[in-house]
């Protein structure tokens, strides 16, 4: 309904009511992102090479040379996948043989290079260290070497759990409700993450691990949609743009922590469901959207709801709260619903359209695939993946300010060239300065993170009013593509060591030299038809912007404040 917003206004913005539902909402999203690293613990690969078995009878010395030592990235390293043949290794060590640095020994021999013995795989199985993890995924089923293959596979599958959530979510919400939705992918957090511990092969974790990913996606698109049709004004601005993403990320920070704590897979896939848990008794604390009952024509829930809002807010509702509830009803039959093809119609909005695609791909295929190539980075993976979600924090608090006051296209710009600039100058550091590296990598999350958390704002305003959740639900499901490539940026490490990083980079750039096509929206009205959108244009300087007119001129706020916007952004 167009007066939603004047016919709930009786209600204010925040009192008891509005204070339950942002906090007890902020705390549904901590699950969602206690989840989200799973990926990286469950399937992180602790250093191993050959095992040796005690049959051999082989002494410390010759167990230890028995594993060839290559050079890798500048460094020697014991091989991971080969060891030298385990029979000539026992005839040597039962003939008197002695080793020394590369070299066999014996008095009544010549010295033998122990580089030239032949080798053979790891017939016997794999040791891993210890010195991070008891046990993952990786090394309780082998996925090294020759099933290296299915380590990122496995990440594959997870994202795309995620981007099939993201597909079905929204369709499921606007059919059966947002709390529904919400409190079901909280149960499935919790099943599947109890389930995962159980499972007895690679290919049961994998089916299970995709549902994980369904859960996990569908939970934050349910909450944010239902505080952000739930909660007015800039209560809803200060819950969707700042509160909810910084208590999401509190939730990633968390499981770096639990995973140094609990160092085996099976007790931390069961430790992850404990979140879902607790939130599932909320059901009775959190409210249905009063605007979606609305949209779907249950008038007398929806004034039962608030109703009872009002009386916990100690507010006089109106004797009629929705009095054209009928006429709109009328013609919400009437209205034709957007399809896809909407984004393709006409030339404007398919250049547009197909520019966002890429930006949405990129960004996110550089944020994902930043976030995995940290687990190669020297030192403790808990802390550094810790200090990653904590650097967040401060992402976020830049784009709230920058949205508020900074034209889009130059704050876009100039949070993702800074991250690109630190991804490109990690080549530098990589292999002599590592604290340094840390650093690069942080900032470069910093960053795109920001950059990211700008887009939403973006592209959410570059989208007309009656395809903007069809714009914003297409920008999701090519963001989640992008996550889904990001396991396999590691792989490119085998050609040359600094690969990964400049595609990370490069990827980044691109989306900053596709973005100056773009249209300004800084303080612009917003497009409510295909007709009123902002034309695309040619290259153009991020900082020359058409500045607003004197009619059509909105402060920033405003801008955000728009439902339209803030209910779509963070698809």
């Amino acid at each position: 309904m167009q007066d939603y917003e004047e016919s709930v206004s009786f209600l204010g913005t925040w009192g008891p009511f509005q204070r339950r539902v942002f906090f007890l909402l902020c705390f549904t999203a901590i699950p969602s992102g206690y989840n989200l690293l799973s990926v990286i613990f469950l399937l992180a690969t602790p250093s191993h090479h050959c095992h040796i078995p005690a049959h051999a009878n082989l002494s410390q010395d010759w167990i230890q040379a028995s594993i060839p030592v290559q050079q890798e990235d500048g460094r020697l390293e014991r091989s991971s996948c080969s060891r030298y043949e385990l029979d000539l290794v026992q005839n040597l060590s039962a003939l008197g043989y002695t080793t020394s640095l590369n070299l066999i020994q014996n008095l009544s021999s010549p010295d033998v290079l122990l580089s030239n013995l032949k080798q053979e795989g790891c017939k016997d199985g794999w040791s891993y260290s210890s010195e991070y993890y008891q046990s993952t995924v990786v090394s309780e089923f082998n996925l090294v070497c020759d099933d290296q293959w299915k380590q990122p596979l496995t990440s594959l599958v997870y994202f795309l759990g995620g981007l099939f959530g993201c597909f079905i979510s929204g369709q499921i919400s606007d059919r059966f409700g947002r709390k529904p939705v919400l409190f079901g992918a909280l149960a499935m957090l919790s099943i599947f993450s109890s389930a995962l511990a159980f499972a007895p092969s690679w290919p049961v974790f994998t089916i299970l691990f995709f549902m994980l990913g369904i859960g996990q996606i569908t939970t934050f698109i349910a909450v944010f949609v239902l505080g952000s049709e739930i909660l007015t004004g800039s209560t809803r601005v200060l819950f969707s743009s700042l509160c909810l993403p910084e208590v999401y990320v509190l939730g990633t920070m968390l499981l770096p922590v639990t995973a140094y704590v609990v160092r085996s897979w099976r007790h931390l896939s069961l430790t992850m469901a404990v979140p879902g848990l607790v939130c599932i008794p909320l059901w009775w604390l959190i409210p249905e959207s009063p605007r979606w009952l609305v949209s779907h024509g249950r008038f007398q829930e929806a004034e039962l709801l608030l109703r009872s809002a009002a009386l916990e807010n100690q507010v006089e509702a109106p004797r009629v709260i929705f009095p054209s509830a009928n006429s709109e009803k009328a013609e919400s039959k009437k209205a034709e619903s957007p399809s896809f093809l909407d984004l393709l119609r006409t030339a404007n909005i398919r250049h547009l359209t197909l520019i966002l695609w890429l930006i949405w791909f990129s960004l996110n295929l550089s944020y994902f695939g930043l976030s995995f190539n940290m687990s190669g980075l020297y030192g403790n993976p808990f802390l550094n993946y810790f200090l990653s979600g904590a650097v967040e924090l401060p992402a976020y608090l830049a784009c709230w300010l920058a949205a508020r006051s900074l034209p889009r296209r130059l704050s876009y710009t100039c949070f993702t060239l800074m991250g690109t600039l630190a991804l490109f100058l990690i080549q530098i550091t990589l292999n002599s300065y590592p604290s340094v590296t840390l650093t690069l990598v942080l900032l470069g999350k910093f960053g795109i993170l920001a950059g990211s958390g700008m887009l939403y704002v973006y592209t959410g305003e570059l989208s007309p009013t009656v395809i903007r959740s069809t714009v914003m639900s297409s920008c999701a499901m090519f963001s989640r593509l992008g996550s889904s490539v990001s396991p396999y940026l590691m792989q490119l490490a085998v050609f040359y060591q600094f690969l990964p990083w400049i595609v990370v980079g490069s990827l980044s750039l691109l989306s900053v030299l596709v973005c100056v096509l773009l249209p300004e929206t800084f303080r612009q009205p917003l497009p409510d038809t295909i007709q009123q959108m902002a034309v695309t244009q040619g290259f153009r300087w991020p900082w020359a912007s058409t500045p607003p007119s004197k009619d059509d001129g909105k402060s920033a706020q405003d801008q955000t404040t728009a439902p339209e916007v803030i209910c779509s952004t963070h698809l």
